[in-house]
């Protein structure tokens, strides 16, 4: 009998849930970078167990929002989990219950009362083993999990026990993907976020959210090869200037790393085109908000 369904990967920025799903999928489907609120969009991702289809939903980290993208993405987050079949919090071993796993654990216990949710605390070999005991024991006072999980996603301690675990919860019912499909996310999106996750990996503290990629152009050539055209937006002048480097240095590093990766999950030569445009309202713009897969809502300022 075959099993499919959705699961909600959620938790705080940074808690591993991008690792955790490249390792549970096996392929690099979401944005893994050290830097916190990296992914905007729920990414799917489809891990094949048994005869069961599990379907990741990587919701954006839950944190406190400032501005109407933070609000876009928290907004997405809980929907995510609202509406997954099976919800996963993962819980960064050394930060422990924070102000935000508190938060996160009292509107869990307003949208999660009727689906299971499990417990997966991440980085257990960052910690002594006395201290996950009483972090896991901490949390299930808190909150009535059904199963609780020590994983260490960049290793993949235990991963092959929580997905064999997941493989049995979602419920009975035909598989909802082709096999052979990783992500449910265009292509054009996925080239767009790896470009994104090389400058914010390049530009480090300097640019972090006032900049957003979108592919513009995809074009496949008789030789097997495609044309990728991206541009990248920023809210000002002084932006571009950074984004581009001294002698357009900056902009060459990220379009040869990011073409290098395209090339490697593609399987085939690309040639990446990358420019730069100041659009000082994007983060107001609803277009650039559907580009990302967000709910762009009026009235949010």
């Amino acid at each position: 009998m075959t099993k499919a369904g959705f699961v909600a990967l959620i938790g705080e920025p940074n808690a591993g849930k991008s690792t955790l799903l490249n390792r549970m999928v096996g392929a690099k489907v979401s944005i893994v970078t050290h830097k916190v609120q990296t992914t905007r969009t729920r990414i799917r991702g489809v891990a094949l167990e048994g005869e069961s289809q599990i379907v990741f939903v990587d919701t954006p980290g839950l944190f406190q929002p400032r501005r109407r993208l933070d609000r876009a993405m928290v907004a997405a987050a809980w929907g995510g989990a609202a509406d997954a079949d099976v919800v996963v919090l993962l819980v960064e071993a050394q930060r422990g219950v924070t102000e935000g796993v508190a938060r996160i654990l009292e509107t869990l216990s307003e949208i999660a009362a009727d689906r299971p949710v499990a417990l997966a605390i991440n980085k257990i070999d960052r910690v002594r083993a006395e201290v996950l005991l009483g972090l896991a024991q901490d949390l299930n006072t808190r909150f009535g999990f059904v199963e609780t999980f020590m994983i260490s996603a960049e290793k993949g301690h235990g991963v092959a026990a929580l997905r064999e675990w997941l493989a049995q919860a979602v419920p009975e019912g035909p598989w909802l993907y082709p096999e052979d499909q990783i992500a449910d996310l265009p292509m054009r999106m996925i080239a767009a976020e790896m470009t994104r996750e090389k400058l914010t990996l390049r530009l480090h503290q300097e640019l972090p959210y006032q900049m957003t990629v979108e592919t513009e152009n995809w074009e496949e050539r008789k030789d097997g090869s495609a044309r990728i055209d991206q541009l990248i937006y920023v809210v000002r002048d002084g932006h571009k200037g950074i984004v581009l480097g001294a002698r357009g240095e900056t902009i060459k590093a990220v379009s040869t790393a990011a073409r290098e990766e395209l090339e490697a999950f593609l399987g085939r030569r690309v040639h990446l085109f990358l420019q730069v445009k100041v659009r000082p309202g994007w983060l107001d713009e609803a277009e650039r908000y559907e580009e990302m897969g967000l709910e762009f809502r009026d009235g949010d300022g």
